[in-house]
């Protein structure tokens, strides 16, 4: 049996099990798209820790529990007669072949900007009044920044390059110290979403994913404080207790780990 055949008959076993499961198991029978929603997410977000952690084991788990949603949402819509796993199939495999032209058409492209640029206009004539309607109102605000600015670079509607970005930067920050002086809380917060759009553009210019790099750092301080906190506990201390700059010294500690 070759690999191909191994895949289909791994994911026949797989639409197999989610039939018998929705037919025999109480939970399963009850679910609708709505309850199993928010599941979805949070099955998302796991693997979007697994692949961070490069734990190439967890992420091999967590794909097979997205893949099970995506199984499980198909045979909802079956039952409905709505839509079933052969039209998700076939309407991604048809959508990927009219919006890569550069290979199965007659379009030629030079390198990845070509290739963003036609997607983004492919998009507009399918009927797409805005090339931003694609980003989905939901996302949390710096991934929709960052897929705003992706979604406008594709039609020509960016920089030139990165030192003009830093530059806004620098002229948002200068902003926002100057609403700081005012004291104006709401021009403060206008200014300060300035700065965070600026910099997630800049993180682009230097092809940084900034949802990556932030959660790199959220990880990092929860070592670090982590390790703080279990040499307080070792010397019998308590956080409250100790002064910052007994603190800094596990801190300046955990740096070296």
């Amino acid at each position: 049996m070759n690999t191909r055949e191994v895949q289909l008959k791994a994911f026949d076993r797989l639409l197999t099990i989610m039939d018998e499961l929705r037919d025999q198991c109480p939970w399963d029978k009850k679910q609708t798209m709505e309850t199993l929603r928010h599941l979805t997410i949070e099955e998302t977000y796991e693997l979007g820790d697994a692949i961070l952690e490069n734990d190439l084991s967890e992420v091999k788990k967590e794909l097979g529990d997205v893949l099970l949603h995506i199984v499980f949402y198909a045979k909802i819509g079956s039952e409905t007669n709505d839509f079933d796993i052969a039209d998700v199939a076939n309407s991604i495999c048809d959508k990927l072949i009219h919006r890569h032209p550069h290979i199965y058409g007659d379009v030629k492209v030079d390198n990845e900007e070509d290739v963003k640029r036609n997607w983004e206009n492919l998009k507009l004539k399918e009927g797409k009044k805005s090339v931003l309607e694609g980003v989905p109102k939901g996302l949390p605000a710096l991934v929709k920044a960052s897929r705003i600015q992706d979604k406008v670079a594709g039609v020509g509607f960016d920089w030139e390059e990165p030192q003009q970005v830093f530059l806004k930067v620098q002229e948002e920050l200068a902003e926002l110290q100057a609403e700081i002086k005012v004291g104006d809380k709401d021009k403060m917060e206008a200014e300060f979403g300035d700065v965070l759009f600026s910099m997630i553009n800049y993180a682009r210019f230097l092809k940084i994913n900034p949802e990556n790099a932030l959660e790199r750092t959220n990880k990092k301080f929860i070592g670090r404080f982590q390790y703080l906190e279990k040499k307080a506990k070792e010397l019998g201390r308590s956080l409250e207790d100790m002064t910052l700059a007994e603190m800094d010294v596990y801190w300046e500690e955990s740096k070296k780990i």
